[in-house]
């Protein structure tokens, strides 16, 4: 057996292009993706703080320090640049796993950079 967990999280991002001619997905810069232990192709949750909006996609690498957060395709109609979003990854654990794993959480100023990191929910 095994539970979804919370894997981690990138908390408040700012959305700087919405890009609904694209095949699909979320543009996330490459700094925040490897500090938030995200990987290019994961099903992502994001969740619209504006408009209450939730919806899934997967992520593919933006550049490295552009600080980049663009919605792709269809999920381009669910934001507007300037929205906060808050991306969600999740993973499966055994029962015993999830006692002992921590999720990493990332939370970012209105500018998109690393405001705070750290593992854990408590």
């Amino acid at each position: 057996m095994t539970i979804t967990m919370l894997y981690s999280k990138i908390h408040r991002a700012t959305v700087t292009d919405a890009n609904l001619n694209y095949v699909g997905s979320i543009t996330i810069d490459r700094d925040i993706l490897d500090e938030a232990k995200m990987r290019v192709g994961q099903k992502v949750d994001i969740v619209n703080v504006n408009n209450g909006e939730r919806f899934s996609t997967y992520i593919i690498a933006g550049e490295r320090g552009k600080k980049e957060f663009c919605l792709n395709g269809a999920a381009a109609r669910k934001v507007h640049v300037g929205d906060k979003i808050i991306i969600i990854a999740y993973t499966e654990l055994t029962p015993k796993e999830a006692e002992e794993f921590k999720p990493k959480i990332v939370i970012l100023d209105d500018d998109n950079n690393i405001a705070q990191s750290y593992e854990g929910l408590e």
